[in-house]
């Protein structure tokens, strides 16, 4: 052996310690992705707990009518009564059991009330029984039971006040949803749902095997859950970050909320179709927007069709693609019968059910765009617009749905009418209806074409108004009794008036004809300009535009003589108030569309009562209205009563403005004022005068609406006597020529020469009793 040892060779491998330092960078790496997914997973759990915790969804305000009281005596007519429940919702059956439910038999309708949350309090649902006499209700009681003195229907909803994303819905709580909904939607959407964790690897095989199989993607593997998540949180995207993202967050929602609160925001946020530009979200507001119907009121067939519909809403959208929709419908209750949620029997029994779906495809608002304009205007006065669009608050107006209908009828036929007769096709026309006590505007034209929501007429249509001035002048008149009466004699008579810029205003009457000496009365009646002008002038133009302020006109106009003659410009519903005025004994009342608001919870925020305050004495008041109501009698808007009953005492003015440029009707009863215009956009001349055009649309109208006849009560004030009307002197009643004209008492004029006539016993006593009364 050499004295020199020899060195050993190294043992160390040194793939081994490459592999070694691999599996290292792999552990490292391991570890930080399990950090970052920690991270993010913190992240989406943040996300998650914020938002579901938190305020879900922005709700708009729902707007409604006013309910329908209904009461023994009431003027109703059976047809209005079943137009206004079917708009409603209900349906026709042989037996009435169910909310929603109503039955017509001849002059009974007996129905089942939803009841509703009022600003005053609670409706309770009940079944009522609603028997009529021609148009009249003789008995409202509850079968088996007492008469029931007054009774309120569910106000109709007929519009929203939507934010810019236009999303829409009509939230719901679990507990209220109706028989098979859950069973249905779990059924043909998840049906692992009550045993999954957010995720459902057998549904994601499935799904996978019959994709592969197909070579295309026919089935997805989400869960109820993974679809809410992605709803609520995430966007449309087809990717895995995506996918992935999603998967995360439904295992976080599952594990932080019940099935019970998941299927509640699922039933909310689903899409189920598209209502114009605005997106019907969740099965309350689709039950309504497909059925008319509250969610809690569906029957099977009509849940299995919008089920089916969460799988593409606008592929199988009933309105579009009815054939489809019955097939997907059909598809869920075969699933429903398989899987042993109903029988055989029945799963047949309800394929043979039609869709069901409403005729109109559109939501209410759309049908009323003008009066929801008003609403808008007047609540922005006291409300954010986040608060309107957000919040959920419930608007309880004055609308009547009756009423709008019967003033969209008269405008459309009336123009049709016209365009053929009169050469009007192109004519515009706005629309208002009042309750002449309360100033509640139950009714609102913005067009000829009642859907129009473009320009609103009614409100921003500013155009001269004509002879509907000239009850302000008569007004302005005999509010000095001791210088005007009725029956005082005034000039119609031409003039000429130099103004201050060095033009002459020379006015004329319609006729070109002017008529000497004519009673005070007679100048209105029959709406003479000259007459109307050299009264103005005799009072003042300062006076008259006094006058109108006091009527409600808030417009700074100048002091000109051609005011008196209506050259100011006022939009139709300004028309509406200044005549309110008039309709109401001269009692101001502003007119409103609102009655209440409530917020989400159906607690009271705010209450819009009527104000109320006198502005004119009842006794010239009292003789401006006689004045209007001779105007209907025998002056410009006597073709009223070719239609309308002569036992309706109506009162009421036309105007029509240069070249018959505009063409107006303000026109009033006991219960009912409207006011309508007709012209054109451009300002062209036009074939019609306020009797020919307006006056026309204004008695189809009251033909429509069956008012009350105009009574006044007669102030204490004021003394009627017998007057010749050809002298203006008291006589008999017997005479020819008498009329029955009121009088501020002590300024009746004296005893006339009678017409020969000896007054008889009776006739004394009855100016006795006048003179008491």
């Amino acid at each position: 052996m050499s004295g020199t040892e020899a060195v050993p060779h190294s043992t160390r491998n040194p793939s081994r310690g490459r592999f070694a330092s691999f599996w290292k960078w792999v552990f490292a790496a391991l570890l930080v992705g399990v950090a970052l997914l920690a991270g993010v997973a913190v992240y989406l759990d943040s996300v998650v707990q914020e938002k579901f915790s938190g305020k879900r969804w922005t709700v708009p305000a729902k707007v409604y009518a006013r309910p329908l009281e209904l009461f023994e005596g009431q003027t109703l007519k059976l047809e209005d009564l079943v137009t206004e429940l079917e708009a409603l919702g209900y349906s026709r059956e042989e037996i009435v059991d169910r909310p929603g439910e109503m039955l017509v038999a001849h002059n009974v309708v007996e129905l089942q009330s939803r009841g509703f949350q009022f600003y005053e309090g609670a409706e309770p649902a009940r079944r009522l029984r609603v028997r009529f006499s021609g148009d009249t209700v003789v008995e409202l009681s509850q079968p088996g039971a007492d008469v029931v003195a007054v009774a309120r229907l569910e106000p109709i909803l007929i519009g929203g006040i939507y934010p810019a994303h236009n999303e829409d819905r009509i939230l719901i709580q679990i507990e209220q949803v109706p028989r098979y909904l859950v069973e249905t939607l779990v059924a043909v959407e998840d049906q692992a749902f009550f045993d999954h964790w957010g995720v459902s690897p057998q549904s994601i095989a499935r799904a996978i095997w019959v994709n592969l199989s197909a070579g295309e993607l026919l089935q997805g593997g989400s869960t109820l859950t993974q679809q809410l998540v992605k709803n609520f949180y995430l966007t449309n995207d087809r990717t895995l970050a995506r996918k992935a993202t999603e998967a995360i967050m439904a295992v976080l929602l599952e594990l932080h909320y019940e099935k019970s609160g998941i299927l509640e925001a699922y039933l909310n946020e689903v899409f189920l179709g598209q209502d114009g530009s605005r997106a019907i979200h969740g099965f309350g507001l689709a039950s309504q927007y497909f059925f008319n119907q509250p969610l809690a009121e569906l029957k099977l067939h009509q849940i299995a069709l919008l089920v089916g519909m969460v799988k593409g809403p606008t592929y199988y959208n009933p309105r579009r693609h009815p054939e489809r929709a019955l097939e997907r419908r059909n598809l869920v209750i075969d699933v429903l019968a398989e899987q042993g949620a109903i029988t055989p029997e029945l799963a047949a029994a309800v394929k043979q059910k039609p869709l069901d779906v409403s005729r109109h495809g559109r939501m209410a608002d759309s049908s009323y765009p003008a009066f929801l304009d008003l609403v808008k205007r007047q609540l922005r006065e006291d409300y954010r617009e986040q608060d309107l669009t957000e919040e959920g608050l419930r608007v309880f107006t004055s609308f009547d749905p009756i009423a709008q209908s019967n003033a969209e009828q008269a405008m459309s036929q009336t123009l049709k009418r016209l365009g053929k007769n009169k050469g009007a096709e192109d004519i515009e026309g706005a629309m208002v209806v009042t309750n002449p006590t309360t100033g509640e505007v139950q009714a609102l034209l913005g067009s000829r074409d009642a859907g129009f929501a473009g320009f609103n007429r009614a409100l921003d249509a500013v155009r001269p108004i004509g002879s509907l001035i000239k009850p302000a002048v008569y007004l302005t008149a005999l509010e000095k009794p001791s210088l005007y009466t009725l029956t005082t004699v005034i000039n119609d008579e031409p003039l000429t008036v130099e103004l201050d810029d060095g033009q002459v205003w020379t006015p004329r009457n319609y006729g070109r004809q002017a008529h000497g000496k004519v009673l005070l009365y007679e100048g209105l009646v029959h709406s003479y300009n000259l007459a109307t002008a050299n009264l103005g002038l005799e009072i003042g133009v300062a006076q008259v535009l006094e006058t109108l302020e006091r009527l409600g006109i808030e417009r700074d106009w100048p002091v000109f003589p051609s005011m008196l003659l209506g050259a100011g410009a006022l939009t139709p519903v300004e028309v509406a108030g200044m005549y309110q005025t008039l309709a109401n004994g001269g009692f101001n009342t502003p007119l409103r569309a609102i009655r209440s608001v409530l917020n989400a919870q159906g607690e009271p925020l705010k209450r819009y009562p009527f104000k109320v305050e006198q502005r004119f004495d009842p006794g010239a008041i009292y003789l401006t209205q006689f004045g209007l109501q001779r105007v209907m009698r025998e002056g410009t808007g006597r073709s009223a009563y070719d239609q309308l009953p002569d036992t309706l005492s109506l009162a009421g003015k036309t105007g029509t403005t240069n070249d018959s440029r505009d063409s107006w009707f303000a026109g009033f009863s006991q219960d009912l004022l409207a006011v309508v215009w007709l012209g054109r956009d451009d300002n062209g001349k036009t074939p019609l005068t306020g009797a020919t055009g307006a006056l026309q649309v204004w008695t189809d109208f009251m033909d429509r609406a069956d008012p009350s006849a105009l009574e006044p009560p007669t102030p204490t004030s004021v003394h009627h006597v017998w007057i010749d009307t050809q002298t203006g002197l008291q006589t008999d009643r017997r005479c020819p020529a008498a009329m029955h004209i009121p009088y501020i008492r002590g300024t009746e004029p004296p005893a006339g020469p009678g017409c020969g006539l000896s007054a008889p016993a009776e006739s004394m006593m009855d100016w006795v009793k006048g003179w008491v009364q």
